[in-house]
């Protein structure tokens, strides 16, 4: 009886729309419904991870976790809590269209996307080769905000990503999410980096909206050698230490990690664990703070809810919801910088790299030189 006298104006406010509202044509049970769960879930105050899905969004999560997405050649960060553009690749739709890095994106296809997880724009973005996706930006600069039409491509997206840095003796290893995959191909890379004579590794992080928490253990694990990953702790308050895997392939080698504000989720458990451990200094700016790790629930409509169900701590015991994980060096990347990834660097001669503007790599590169010297 509680809960149908709580519900009571719910109702009353479901039939009054479709009794009296002017524009019958927009009265849409589903649309309704869905919105509905939404605002519900909303009101949690765990904006920006705790979520809906529709039954089109689920679809496209599980095809973006296995790493089978064509899209725009595009990567998404977040900036000042605003989904932002951190870089275009070279030749991509996005970069011919004229996305800008520094852009920021407001809507995709007609939708509002400032207030959705950063993985489910960057899954709104990608979609077939040979299909438009029409994206509405604010740019720095500009009086009116700018609508962006992009025909999808076929650009890869590995999970990871590396390059030598251009006349340099250090990888550059990013991480693009954690799908099924990424431990499987980091180790792959991080012995590439190893038979190339690397005296070290920059781990970029940046943009990363996180993926799978057993991912997370594997990918820190590759680094550490003992100790905790994380604590995780469930609605009732218990917790329960999640322990390093033993048997990391890069536990020895010199380590710098770049973070930013897109960096998400798992991606803030490998950041948080290796600065606890004080295995790396960590560049860059403030992560998210998601901090809560998501369980998805199927509805009977095909849709889900992903639910946090449980927080994580760093293995010291630092909160991350809300508060994200700070930088041990911070380095802010101006409004319209571009962010370099490895697939970047192909062309790059040294002197050309010495003059990106991606500030936080060569803050990176300086440290992991410096830790050289003291040796």
């Amino acid at each position: 009886p509680g809960v149908a006298k709580t519900f009571a104006p719910y109702w009353e406010t479901w039939d009054l729309v479709h009794e009296h509202y002017v524009d019958q044509t927009a009265v849409d049970p589903t649309r309704m419904t869905r919105f509905s769960i939404e605002g519900m879930l909303d009101s949690l105050g765990d904006v920006g991870h705790t979520a809906y899905l529709s039954p089109e969004d689920v679809a496209r999560m599980e095809s973006g976790l296995k790493g089978e997405m064509e899209g725009i050649g595009a990567r998404i960060t977040v900036r000042n809590r605003m989904p932002t553009i951190l870089m275009t690749m070279p030749d991509s739709p996005a970069r011919k269209a004229g996305l800008k890095p520094g852009d920021i994106l407001l809507e995709v296809d007609g939708q509002p996307v400032a207030r959705e997880p950063l993985q489910q724009i960057v899954e709104k973005v990608r979609g077939q080769a040979g299909t438009d996706v029409t994206i509405r930006v604010h740019r720095e600069g500009a009086a009116e905000p700018l609508q962006i039409t992009i025909t999808r491509g076929k650009v890869e997206v590995p999970d990871v990503s590396w390059h030598m840095l251009p006349g340099e003796p250090f990888a550059h290893i990013a991480i693009e999410s954690f799908g099924d995959k990424a431990d499987e191909q980091l180790r792959a890379k991080l012995k590439d980096a190893q038979a190339a004579a690397a005296k070290g590794v920059i781990l970029d992080l940046r943009g990363n909206p996180g993926g799978l928490k057993d991912q997370a253990v594997f990918v820190t694990s590759e680094f550490l050698k003992d100790g905790d990953v994380f604590i995780d702790q469930d609605e009732h308050g218990k917790r329960k230490a999640v322990p390093v895997k033993t048997g990391g392939v890069a536990q020895d080698t010199r380590l710098v990690v770049l973070i930013d504000g897109g960096t998400a989720s798992a991606a803030e458990i490998c950041a948080g664990a290796v600065q606890d451990h004080e295995r790396a200094k960590l560049v860059g700016t403030t992560t998210f703070g998601t901090g809560t790790v998501l369980q998805p629930f199927e509805l009977s409509d095909g849709g889900a809810v992903l639910l946090a169900t449980s927080e994580w701590f760093t293995p010291k015991g630092r909160q991350i919801w809300h508060k994200g994980i700070s930088p041990d060096v911070e380095v802010v990347l101006p409004e319209q910088a571009s962010g370099l990834l490895p697939e970047m660097e192909e062309g790059l001669d040294p002197a050309a790299f010495k003059k990106t503007e991606d500030a936080q790599l060569l803050k990176a590169l300086e440290i992991l030189k410096g830790q050289g010297e003291g040796e």
